[in-house]
């Protein structure tokens, strides 16, 4: 089964990438962009707003995407994950909802936290890391 996802990619004023530390399998502990599940008949868009907002506590306005990925889950499943650059629009980042913490990372904070996998490698090929 394959079930769609979201993720964004935002960047503050210092260029700083904001993840969040997953509170709940899968990934539980490690460190990610926001996003999650698509609701049935939810877009993108929405589901990305949607997401970020429960999270991190952030309005963001969505931009476009930055690129796909396909991760096993449990039981077979395979979540097909679309992340998109977005931008902080309103709020605080504050972790909620199924997040554990939130923070602004800037690159040498990328090779110190432990990332799900795949993360940094895709987030440098397509281009969306904070600025050395």
């Amino acid at each position: 089964m394959r079930v769609n996802c979201v993720g964004a990619i935002i960047f503050d004023g210092s260029d700083r990438l904001l993840l969040v530390q997953r509170g709940h399998p899968p990934g539980m502990g490690m460190w990610s962009i926001p996003g999650g599940r698509l609701e049935p008949g939810e877009t993108d868009e929405a589901g990305l707003r949607r997401e970020v907002l429960e999270e991190t506590g952030l309005h963001v306005r969505v931009g476009r995407l930055a690129g796909t990925v396909e991760r096993p889950g449990p039981g077979g499943v395979t979540y097909v994950i679309r992340d998109y650059l977005a931008t902080a629009a309103g709020g605080v980042a504050t972790a909620g909802d199924d997040a554990a913490d939130v923070r602004w990372c800037g690159r040498a904070d990328l090779a110190r936290l432990p990332l799900t996998e795949g993360l940094l490698e895709s987030l440098a090929e397509w281009d969306a890391l904070p600025r050395p």
